[in-house]
């Protein structure tokens, strides 16, 4: 199964006026959108950059496997943060 993988901007723009962590890095399948802080790709990936003809969601640049995927989320406490991670075959 393919997986791509990019960085939303808009929640980059939102975190810095907001004072907030969400996570911006997508991982996106023919079956789920993921959204996470880290991406670890096990195995070979392609960088594509392709302005005229963008993903469904307006990227025009990112990262495109086959291979497994592991994905890190973490939601934030005064105390540390909590991290919880997810594979994605």
């Amino acid at each position: 199964m393919i997986k791509r993988i990019h960085v939303n901007q808009h929640i980059i723009r939102s975190n810095a006026k907001n004072g907030e962590m969400q996570p911006c890095i997508t991982v996106k399948t023919s079956k789920s959108n993921t959204y996470c802080h880290e991406v670890k790709v096990h195995g070979t990936t392609r960088v594509i950059y392709s302005p005229n003809k963008p993903l469904s969601c307006g990227a025009k640049v990112w990262i495109e496997t086959e291979d497994k995927v592991e994905c890190e989320w973490r939601e934030y406490h005064p105390q540390g943060f909590f991290t919880e991670t997810k594979i994605i075959e």
